[in-house]
């Protein structure tokens, strides 16, 4: 699986109403193609979800098992859940219980594919960079981006400043302009932060905003999709860099 000419096969656990996790990405991946040797496919499998709303969240995340056991028919290498807030809204440390079961689920199936997910991504991220107070832009209504920003803080990362935008139509979340967060960004108190957040949702396009951000604030810029990638790299034992991902991907 290691030779130049082998694709690295990568599993993507996709909200049905989700058109940007398989686009961002894939983006950044394929432009680290042009720098360095390795390879990948994309394979999904996808869960029903219409509406970010905190039920339809929790009966979209039940079904993430069947998932994982689909994309272990296809032999992924790594699968990656896509959805922050249907981890971050059922509690504490859900990341790491989620990420267990569909490594299980999986691992029942025959066909091992190691685990990552949005909202995990997101904090080690956070952690390899040594961030401690953030500010970031959600989507979500304002007790879902309180969830979010509370699942942040339990991992010890302060959120300085955030901005709902109040969006409960996922497919209206993926409409959104993926270069307005370098506009919105100005309208959070970044003093004293060691990162902003672009789009804490893997759904909410952003990824031409990410570098516009950190050169307009002189800030360490990431997303969610952003620090997916980072994860799935590392988890893969690659080299955590992409052009276009900004700091969090920039060639050390």
């Amino acid at each position: 699986m290691n030779s130049q000419n082998s694709y690295r096969r990568i599993g993507l656990i996709v909200p049905s109403s989700n058109v940007t996790m398989e686009t961002e990405i894939p983006a950044l991946l394929q432009a680290r193609q042009n720098i360095l040797p390795d390879r990948f496919t994309f394979h999904s499998s996808r869960m029903r979800m219409k509406n970010v709303s905190k039920e339809e969240l929790e009966r979209m995340d039940d079904d993430s098992l069947r998932c994982a056991a689909e994309l272990s028919d296809a032999a992924v290498e790594v699968q990656a859940y896509a959805c922050l807030v249907a981890i971050m809204s059922r509690g504490v440390g859900y990341h790491k219980i989620s990420q267990q079961r569909l490594y299980e689920a999986s691992v029942a199936n025959g066909n091992p594919a190691l685990t990552v997910s949005s909202a995990g991504a997101l904090i080690d991220s956070l952690h390899a960079i040594g961030a401690k107070r953030v500010s970031i832009i959600c989507p979500y209504m304002k007790p879902l981006t309180k969830m979010v920003v509370d699942y942040i803080e339990s991992e010890g990362i302060e959120v300085r400043d955030f901005i709902a935008l109040e969006i409960p139509d996922n497919l209206e979340v993926a409409a959104q302009d993926p270069n307005a967060p370098a506009e919105l960004w100005k309208k959070l108190d970044v003093t004293g932060v060691d990162a902003i957040i672009a789009s804490a949702c893997v759904q909410m396009p952003s990824l031409p905003s990410i570098e516009k951000i950190e050169k307009a604030s002189g800030i360490p810029t990431i997303s969610a999709a952003v620090a997916t990638t980072y994860e799935i790299l590392n988890t893969l034992k690659l080299k955590p860099v992409a052009p276009g991902g900004g700091f969090l991907l920039a060639e050390r």
